[in-house]
């Protein structure tokens, strides 16, 4: 059962790259700064999928959603936040980090018309509908 989870897992957040899907991936994944800062969780249901990601300090008109053959692109951008160094523009310590930050998931068999966005709080909320048949065309979604 744990197999099956971790294989669906690495099905839906593969971003197309079969070969280098699970090679490294704890590794290399601390130095990947949107895999960094688009933590997400995915939830399935018979009739659609929901994808939840934390996007803290980002205003939804600097996000950007894609959905082109079965491939869902999140695309964001951070504005640089206030300086909080001392009076010789010292930083003892900083965590934050701002720039441009994307991820991909694969969604099959989603009824792209259907795609519904909303973002609350610094948490994005994607609903992808199912469909029976594959389409392959290109939508961009617009965040509520």
């Amino acid at each position: 059962m744990a197999h099956e989870l971790t294989n669906r897992f690495n099905d839906l957040m593969n971003n197309g790259d079969d070969f280098f899907s699970n090679f490294g991936r704890s590794f290399f994944s601390n130095f990947d700064g949107s895999l960094k800062e688009m933590k997400s969780d995915i939830k399935e249901t018979d009739k659609d999928y929901t994808l939840v990601i934390d996007v803290p300090g980002v205003d939804k008109k600097d996000m950007t959603i894609d959905y082109k053959d079965g491939i869902l692109t999140v695309s964001a951008k951070r504005d640089s936040f206030s300086d909080e160094s001392d009076s010789e523009g010292n930083i003892v310590a900083s965590e934050r980090s701002y720039g441009r930050f994307a991820r991909q998931y694969n969604f099959e068999n989603v009824d792209r018309d259907g795609i519904t966005a909303k973002c609350e709080n610094g948490v994005l909320t994607i609903v992808l509908p199912k469909t029976e048949e594959e389409i392959s065309q290109t939508s961009h979604i617009q965040i509520d």
